[in-house]
């Protein structure tokens, strides 16, 4: 793969975009709830998501670098795991969790991930980590504990495993992003993770089972936007469009800029984000001791990512992109 012209980093951008992304990302918790309340199973708004990606990531690149149609087979097995084992899975557990817990709630188990991403650096990627990291994961573990109430267990079990399995799903995806972008454009890789994510999801999903001209069908937003009613493709549409392509993209963005490590940290806000957002619309709220527990997980994650100590980005995996150095666009 030729090399791209060398791309000046942009810190505010990196900055900007990322923040976009996670409160699109935010955002977009509380417009699920609504479409699935409305009769859409997870699994079809998973794939409706994936598809809208790939279909307006690929439209992008068709007009603007169709070379990045073409791709070894190495490549292409890469983009798959991604695709699946990341972007494909995250969704669909993310959308579980929500459907059975409080948006934010659901939030903070996802973003053990950013333990998860530091734990799996240390161990399989040989980087190095500060001491403050068994802190930050003894920090996380309390503050879940306090937001879960397990000496009263309020919360689904299975809504707790979802989230916890997307927190896994989104570890992989970060790690493997974070190295995608090293060798390819950000919008060829939201193309490919999606379009590998639609083909998994395409059967599984049965979302031809949807009624016919139910898309069509009056739905209200709920909550503090009960007197709002739409036809359910407007919701759905935003959800694909501002949830979906958008935050993805705008997080490969962010990756071009800044490190992984001020990504991760910027990121995280996307739980104060979906907090104040369910809070606003769907009324859900936190007891004290569970809004303490909160922000003891939030400083957890915070720390966790900053104990990651890298001289340098990560490389591409083997055989990835190579010869195209991280500060290429």
């Amino acid at each position: 793969m030729t090399p791209p012209p060398a791309h000046r980093r942009s810190p505010a951008i990196g900055a900007g975009a990322v923040l976009m992304g996670a409160f699109l990302f935010g955002f977009n918790g509380s417009m699920a709830k609504v479409v699935m309340q409305a009769g859409i199973t997870p699994e079809q708004l998973t794939f409706f998501r994936v598809l809208g990606t790939a279909v307006i990531a690929g439209g992008v690149l068709l007009a603007t670098d169709r070379s990045q149609f073409r791709l070894p087979r190495r490549e292409l097995a890469w983009f798959a795991a991604l695709g699946i084992g990341g972007l494909a899975i995250v969704q669909w557990l993310y959308s579980v969790a929500i459907s059975l817990l409080p948006v934010g709630v659901a939030l903070l188990f996802e973003y053990t991930a950013v333990v998860l991403i530091a734990l799996f650096a240390w161990a399989v990627f040989k980087e190095r980590v500060h001491p403050r990291l068994w802190g930050a994961i003894v920090a996380v573990l309390v503050g879940l504990a306090i937001v879960a109430q397990v000496w009263n267990s309020p919360l689904s079990g299975l809504g707790v495993a979802a989230a916890l399995g997307a927190a896994v799903a989104y570890a992989f995806y970060f790690l493997g992003g974070e190295r995608s972008v090293a060798g390819r454009p950000a919008m060829a890789v939201a193309f490919w993770t999606g379009a590998f994510a639609t083909a998994f999801w395409i059967l599984l999903s049965r979302w031809w089972a949807i009624p016919a001209g139910s898309l069509g069908d009056p739905v209200s937003f709920g909550g503090s936007l009960d007197h709002i009613v739409a036809p359910m493709w407007l919701p759905l549409v935003l959800i694909v469009v501002l949830g979906g392509f958008a935050p993805f993209t705008l997080i490969f963005i962010s990756l071009r800029h800044i490190s992984a490590t001020a990504s991760g940290i910027l990121a995280s806000s996307e739980v104060l984000f979906a907090f104040a957002v369910a809070w606003l619309w769907l009324g859900e709220t936190l007891s004290v001791g569970q809004l303490v527990g909160a922000a003891v997980v939030l400083a957890g994650i915070v720390v966790a990512q900053t104990a990651r100590d890298r001289s340098e980005e990560a490389p591409a995996p083997e055989g990835f992109g190579a010869g195209v150095p991280p500060e290429a666009p």
